[in-house]
């Protein structure tokens, strides 16, 4: 996996225009995937898509 495919929690959070919190309880709830690097949480570009296409999918 490339690094560019990983986003940190405030990269992640203004992609989703939410804030670090909001994306925090995300994480906790396992509604959006992440990965830890040692001390670090990133977010796998593919989990924003994955998260925002069920999302699609519930609102349909």
């Amino acid at each position: 996996m490339d690094t560019s495919e990983l986003l940190t929690v405030p990269e992640a959070a203004a992609r989703l225009r939410v804030s670090k919190w909001m994306l925090y309880n995300l994480i906790r709830s396992r509604r959006l995937r992440s990965v830890k690097i040692g001390d670090r949480r990133l977010i796998p570009v593919t989990a924003l898509r994955a998260f925002l296409a069920a999302l699609e999918e519930d609102a349909a």
